[in-house]
């Protein structure tokens, strides 16, 4: 039995046609679809929010491949775009339910007076937003040609903004440490599991330099810095840029005075062959693309001697790239973990202890 073909996203939007008006706000969704968005929209200006560089490139390149018009913004928050009169959110396959929650949330701020917010759901029957939208914006409409999968309000009236953050601790034998983190970032609301192994099993001597790539909130750099010393210089480099917002609010939070974050989706800027240890949790889609990436790039910024620590669970799909780029590769197991390493194997690795249970600033009614 073939599967049921989806309505593409301008066929969604044409149930709305007669109420999208411009300036208009694109916010995420893939690149392919928010270009064939703003492809569809009448004339007017358009303005798209991503938070993470490497995905605002590939729109970028979409954009210009079929010649259409628009601004895109790479910006921790949504409500930093210009206020728009209509702004439409793709609701990204695979989006985590807080990151929904959070668009929604922003999406009223985003909106000039009576502006009008359309979300376009991948899913039939999608029974997710119609409760959220109705709780912020007070009414929504649903037309029946949808299938509940088009949705749209108005924006009236005032309400406080707020950010779904959510805080977790982290103890280690130098001491207990608080991260905060945002929904759209790695390991939102606690501490993964594998950049715990990561940090534990890495050789971090005083007065290391220390480059922590992919960097999420910054727990694992943070973390490193505790045992390199107050004057040791730690890097952070992440292409989301909400990460790095919460990576610099950390860093300050823990006391580190010698750091830098960078803002890149090809691990550019920190100077090349001046870091003692890099660290490495990449994400393992894309072929390991990204993973390959981290690699190359690790060992251009390496001093001659210095210490890369990689964690994974895929041995396969990254030990020959490993062996390509270090030569000699050593693998330790720990947590359930695989940490790889260009470095002698020696020494059990230094606990980070359990997490507390986390923190938020929102329930479960406020949701």
């Amino acid at each position: 039995m073939a599967s049921k073909k989806l309505p593409t996203h301008p066929q969604m939007l044409q149930l709305v046609e007669s109420r999208l008006k411009p300036p208009f706000g694109i916010a995420m969704g893939s690149p392919r679809e928010a270009a064939e968005i703003a492809e569809f929209l009448p004339a007017g200006d358009v303005h798209c929010w991503q938070v993470d560089l490497y995905q605002a490139d590939r729109l970028r390149q979409e954009l210009s491949a079929q010649g259409t018009r628009a601004e895109v913004s790479v910006l921790p928050d949504l409500w930093d775009l210009p206020a728009v009169q209509t702004l439409i959110y793709t609701s990204p396959r695979g989006s985590e339910r807080e990151m929904k929650l959070d668009v929604v949330e922003q999406a009223f701020h985003a909106l000039q007076p009576g502006g009008t917010f359309v979300v376009v759901s991948l899913h039939d029957n999608d029974d997710f937003f119609q409760p959220i939208l109705k709780k912020v914006f007070g009414k929504v409409h649903v037309p029946m040609e949808s299938n509940n999968s088009l949705f749209w309000c108005q924006r009236t009236g005032e309400r406080p903004k707020r950010r779904h953050e959510m805080a977790f601790q982290v103890r280690s034998d130098q001491g207990s440490l608080r991260f905060t983190s945002r929904p759209g970032t790695f390991s939102y609301g606690r501490f993964d599991n594998g950049a715990r192994a990561l940090v534990e099993a890495a050789q971090i001597n005083a007065g290391d330099r220390v480059l922590d790539i992919g960097c999420g909130c910054g727990a694992n750099g943070i973390l490193a810095s505790r045992r390199a010393g107050a004057d040791a210089h730690i890097a952070f480099v992440d292409s989301n840029v909400r990460a790095l917002q919460l990576t610099e609010m950390n860093a300050k939070a823990a006391g580190l005075t010698d750091f830098r974050v960078y803002g890149t989706a090809k691990v550019e800027g920190p100077e090349e062959r001046s870091f003692d240890v890099v660290l490495a949790n990449p994400p393992y889609y894309a072929n390991a693309s990204i993973a390959r990436l981290f690699m190359d790039r690790a060992k251009a910024l390496l001093k001659p001697e210095g210490r890369f620590y990689m964690v994974s669970k895929q041995i396969d799909l990254i030990y020959g790239d490993l062996e390509q780029v270090f030569g000699h590769v050593e693998i330790m197991e720990h947590r359930g973990y695989l940490i790889f390493t260009n470095a002698a194997v020696g020494g059990a690795p230094t606990p980070a202890g359990e997490e507390e249970m986390p923190d938020d600033n929102f329930s479960e009614d406020d949701e």
